[in-house]
């Protein structure tokens, strides 16, 4: 490990703070501002827009002026969203606040490449753990998160969520200081016009396994929880506790990021990411169980321990299924294709609650998670039957 590996893990505890302290408030701010039920995650979802339409473009930008260059350019449109979510909030105004997250969503698709550019510099034989400490990072976020949530609302005068948007504010500028210090090669942002086309790389089942694997673990994690603050105030519970059973789940999506990889070097990438979809499958089989506190915080920690294994393998899967002139094509059509069902996740999680309840959320799950396992299982099984076969000839 090297200097710019811990430089940009801690950039991206900064990033997973502010994204935890937007899932504290984000739908809740929606409800204060609509009084239309299925419009209240909408701000959810046009940052996760935003997020989804930056995923391209930002793999390209970072071709042309590098990593570094565009990590910054990232931050400093996420302090401009929220600059402007302090004055949506502060004029009430729905459309504006909608405006914001769009743009913090934007920041946030630039950030999403941090798991990337740490396996860029570093050597090859400590790529698992250095995204594993990446994404292991964010159990720093999980106690500044819902704290920041919470401790935050003091800093406006009201009851409103203006001081939560001034601390994300304040974590962007401290990431802009952190990356001042990073130094990244010249040319590892991977881009040519060389190598296969998409659809190429699409019709490669490898590859195609690992995005599919990355959709469906980011986007049953992003409904599950984007719905659980609305279900727990339906169920009359605080804010604060609902704060907390985030920061349990936050917790439980980062803390087994410091075994993962060592877990992926011993028993293989495949096994891992079926064990994380296992884990997704038994958290929303145990939100059909009840609504009580501990049906809450244990659903979400196995949803938090499901996503790392399964999310994580499907990243450091992705990365052998390409070749280096197709890096940055490869990883734009990735990341595009999950976070577009990230948006989508999120924006239906709020219609799903308020028409179908959590009941109905956490149904819709089971075959998306099944269909992942099936997928899994099948490329397992290629796979072993194809170094069977190599070793007996």
């Amino acid at each position: 490990m090297n200097r710019n590996v811990y430089l940009l893990a801690l950039c991206q505890a900064l990033l997973t703070t502010g994204n935890i302290l937007l899932v504290a408030v984000n739908a809740l701010v929606g409800k204060s501002l609509t009084d239309t039920p299925a419009l209240i995650t909408l701000p959810v979802a046009v940052q996760f827009i935003g997020l989804m339409m930056t995923t391209i473009p930002a793999s390209l930008i970072m071709a042309r002026i590098g990593r570094k260059r565009g990590f910054m350019l990232g931050n400093v449109v996420g302090i401009v969203g929220a600059v402007l979510a302090v004055a949506a909030l502060y004029t009430q105004q729905f459309a504006l606040y909608c405006l914001s997250t769009f743009l913090i969503g934007i920041g946030i698709g630039f950030g999403t490449l941090y798991r990337f550019a740490v396996m860029e510099v570093c050597d090859e034989a400590m790529r698992n753990k250095a995204v594993s400490m990446v994404m292991g990072s964010g159990i720093l976020a999980a106690f500044l998160g819902p704290g920041l949530a919470i401790v935050s609302r003091r800093w406006w005068p009201g009851e409103g969520f203006e001081g939560a948007f001034v601390g994300l504010m304040l974590l962007y500028v401290l990431a802009l200081v952190l990356l001042s210090l990073v130094s990244v090669p010249e040319g590892q942002a991977g881009a040519t016009s060389s190598g296969r086309t998409t659809a190429q790389l699409l019709r490669q089942p490898r590859y195609l396994a690992a995005v599919l694997s990355g959709m469906i673990s980011y986007g049953v994690m992003v409904l599950v929880m984007t719905a659980t603050p609305l279900a727990m105030q339906v169920c009359n519970f605080s804010f604060d506790q609902s704060a907390q059973v985030i920061q349990w789940h936050i917790l439980a999506m980062f803390a087994p990021s410091f075994f993962t990889g060592r877990l992926m070097d011993r028993y293989g990438v495949l096994p891992m990411m079926m064990f994380g979809a296992l884990f997704l499958l038994a958290a929303v089989c145990l939100n059909l169980q009840g609504q009580a506190i501990v049906h809450f915080t244990a659903a979400l920690v196995l949803l938090g321990i499901g996503w790392n294994l399964m999310f994580i393998g499907a990243t450091r899967y992705l990365t052998e299924c390409y070749r280096p002139e197709e890096k940055a094509r490869a990883q734009a059509c990735n990341e595009f294709l999950v976070f577009s069902v990230v948006a989508v996740a999120s924006l239906a999680s709020g219609w799903l609650q308020n028409t179908l309840g959590w009941y109905g959320v956490n149904v819709w799950m089971i075959p998306f998670l099944i269909v992942g396992l099936l997928i899994l299982s099948l490329i397992q099984w290629s796979t072993q039957r194809q170094a069977t076969a190599e070793v007996a000839e």
